[in-house]
């Protein structure tokens, strides 16, 4: 199937079905396994280990970036790598079929080192600024086809609805508007014209709620509460989706890898959703070695494929010839491999690699890491910026003669970087907060003293001495680099140890060095560099300026330092909100309707957060004023649009977005006490006033419960920035 000089001809339709009728069982087995060149736990592959799975079981995609402990990071060997492999699969297998190539690349191609790491997403939130999430996906896409990439796995389309979750950074916050429109963003510029990149919804339909806040184990929501607060981000994106990758929890008992009511009846039968679905890496094994539904790989992988999977990611030859052995014993239809095979193949054809699966070694040198691209970043940091407390300490004036800065996080990419980055810290390119601060007022006048690891206390009093002597003082404290629950153990804390879901106060080492600092009175602001909202009460309180700075990505150090010293004025916004302690939980805007028997002077509010979601504080003052509806009766379909005035009152030019929210005042099932449902953005000089608008779909409205959902007549108050307005739903069809 492959021409003389080994290129493959492009797949229309009929030539699929052509190679789906060549296909032998064993070959369109090996279209839906995946495999690894690395490290992943006990397993590590070599490239040559993976030429002979090709060759030998016909696995059909590869992933070559940033798996386990041992990654080949360095761009010019991923290409060299991708190429070579897909040059195996094209030119030494019987039809010439072409690799998927697929990345975690949920920041950027960060897992290659020099490639471009935006802040997480869980900073590009705090932007409300979908343009800027789109740019960012548009020069993702870029770097990650410069190395062979073919399928990123993102977006992450998870609604973070517990604090303590070691995921909370790969999100777009607790509101699952802003989730939706922030990853239909993030795809549209994944899905550059020039550089078109396949794109992974993911973790359907619901992760972000797990059971202790622990990564995986049961999200236990009613059917109301998948629909309103998990599914809306998937229901906004599946159009465009080319891929959809189950959650590893269960939902009310189902497993997500082996769900037919989610993976057919919800996601292919009411959503709609027409392509591939594939396996979270060890999705489809833990259907027998944890949630005990399926007692062997080889009842996992039928159940998993009866449900809907198409592809098994890292499932490798063993996979393989475990579905091949399902259909000699008549316990899968080879009807229904068929099926998956036409999915991914249609796929690989929709992406162009049958017309050419290779990358030209020149774009490296061009595209990853490009000046256009690390401006980029850098912008998006700065916007990330999210002022929390300010007494007017902040900005620092450039001209102090001398500035201590301290802490665990203030000299540490790989901290600033977060995870799904490279892991080998040796050799990182970027801007750490010392290095931003030393370039803003000059290296001569900065003293740096570490004075705590993340977990321990390494030299307090000389810092605080430090302090003592220096004209401002900045405090870089928070997490460390880490995946899913915390991990991987080998490059972060030993077990047990902070970060973890019990905590979400500062460590001991980290407070005594903040309050040894603060209490010597020299001004001082705190930097939580972190991919979690920490219970920070006692700086809140305290300190005179506090900064959330998320992970902020390669030249994060620059973007704090111009905010500190008032280069760069804040304008980011909370994405969700920061409890006063563990023991709050759960803090969410958006908590449902319910009585206080007893009174409510005997209980504090059911939202009451340390900061809400949408705090965020300036440097200058804006007036937000005159909202105002495009009508005040509409009917249950349709679109209202609401508008409001900002105006720049202060010296400064900056930025000021605004959240809209909608109370549903009567309904027949309880509701939020408001949900989120716009926002909107604006530069503005001095002076300048402009008017935002912001369209919400009636239907967005709708009362959710099991098999139902629809707008009810009736009042409902949108709210923006502490002003209220009335609107009417009358039961007619239409405006």
């Amino acid at each position: 199937m492959t021409h003389e000089d080994g290129s493959v001809p492009e797949a229309s339709a009929s030539t699929i079905d052509d190679l789906l009728q060549e296909m032998t069982l064993e070959e369109k087995a090996g279209q839906l396994v995946g495999s690894f060149v690395g490290k992943l736990g006990e397993a590590e592959r070599s490239p040559e280990d993976v030429e002979r799975e090709i060759v030998d079981s016909g696995v059909g995609a590869v992933s070559p970036f940033g798996i386990g402990i041992s990654t080949r990071d360095d761009p010019e060997l991923a290409v060299e790598t991708a190429n070579r492999l897909q040059r195996v699969a094209v030119e030494e297998t019987r039809l010439g079929i072409p690799l998927l190539v697929p990345v975690d690349a949920v920041h950027g191609h960060a897992y290659i080192n020099g490639a471009t790491v935006f802040p997480h997403s869980i900073g590009m939130a705090a932007t409300r600024d979908p343009d800027l999430v789109e740019r960012a996906g548009t020069a993702t896409s870029r770097e990650l086809t410069a190395t062979g990439a073919t399928l990123n796995y993102g977006p992450t389309c998870d609604v973070a609805r517990d604090q303590r979750w070691g995921r909370v950074f790969e999100t777009y916050g607790e509101s699952a508007y802003l989730c939706g429109e922030l990853a239909a963003a993030e795809i549209r510029g994944l899905h550059a014209p020039d550089d078109p990149m396949g794109v992974t919804a993911k973790h359907f339909p619901a992760y972000g709620q797990p059971a202790r806040g622990e990564d995986a184990s049961a999200v236990d929501v009613s059917e109301s509460s998948l629909r309103r607060d998990f599914l809306p981000p998937f229901e906004r994106v599946l159009d465009a989706a080319d891929v959809v990758m189950p959650c590893y929890n269960s939902i009310d008992g189902e497993p997500g890898h082996s769900s037919e009511r989610f993976l057919t009846d919800l996601l292919r039968g009411e959503f709609g959703f027409d392509g591939v679905v594939t396996s979270d890496w060890g999705g489809v094994d833990h259907l027998y070695q944890y949630h005990r539904t399926a007692d062997s790989r080889s009842t996992a992988a039928r159940q998993a494929f009866e449900a809907g999977l198409d592809l098994v990611s890292v499932g490798g030859p063993d996979y393989a010839e475990t579905l091949c052995e399902l259909v000699r014993n008549e316990e899968l239809s080879e009807r229904r491999l068929t099926e998956s095979a036409r999915a991914v193949l249609e796929l690989k054809a929709s992406l162009g690699l049958f017309e050419d699966p290779y990358v030209d070694p020149e774009r490296v040198g061009e595209d990853v890491g490009c000046a256009a691209h690390r401006d980029l970043s850098l912008d998006a940091a700065r916007d990330s910026m999210t002022l929390l407390e300010n007494d007017g300490t902040l900005p620092f004036d450039e001209s102090v003669d001398d500035v201590l800065v301290t802490g665990p996080n203030a000299d540490d990419l790989h901290h600033q970087f977060g995870g799904w980055s490279v892991m080998d810290e040796s050799n990182l390119e970027g801007v750490t907060v010392r290095e931003g601060i030393e370039a803003v007022v000059g290296e001569e006048r900065v003293t740096y003293e570490q004075g705590a690891s993340i977990t321990e206390r390494l030299d307090v009093e000389a810092a605080a001495d430090a302090a003592s002597d220096a004209d401002a003082a900045v405090v870089v404290l928070g997490e460390d680099w880490y995946l899913h629950e915390f991990g991987p153990r080998e490059v972060s804390q030993p077990t047990g140890e902070f970060p973890t879901r019990t905590q979400l106060e500062l460590p001991p080492a980290q407070r005594d060095l903040l309050e040894a600092v603060t209490e010597t009175g020299t001004p001082t602001a705190l930097v939580v560099i972190a991919g979690r909202p920490l219970s920070i009460p006692w700086a809140a309180e305290h300190v005179p300026g506090v900064l959330f700075a998320y992970y902020p990505g390669m030249d994060g150090g620059t973007a704090v330092a111009e905010t500190l010293f008032g280069r760069n004025d804040p304008s980011g916004r909370l994405p969700i909100s920061v409890p006063r302690s563990t023991g709050h939980l759960p803090t969410r805007f958006d908590h449902l309707r319910h009585p206080t028997p007893i009174g409510d002077a005997e209980h504090p509010p059911s939202y009451d957060p340390l900061y809400a979601f949408g705090h965020g504080l300036t440097y200058t003052d804006f007036e937000v004023r005159d909202l105002r509806l495009s009508s005040a009766t509409v009917g249950t379909a349709g679109t209202v649009t609401a508008s409001v005035t900002v105006e720049n009152l202060g010296e400064r030019s900056s930025a000021r977005a605004v959240d809209l929210f909608v109370e549903d005042v009567v309904s027949s099932r309880v509701t939020p006490v408001r949900e989120h449902v716009g926002c909107a953005k604006a530069r503005l000089d001095p002076g300048e006033e402009t008017t935002l608008s912001m369209d919400v779909a009636v239907e967005d409205l709708a009362v959710h419960g099991r098999d139902y959902e629809r707008v009810e007549p009736g009042a409902f108050v949108f709210e923006c920035a502490d002003e209220r307005v009335e609107l009417t739903v009358e039961s007619r069809s239409s405006m």
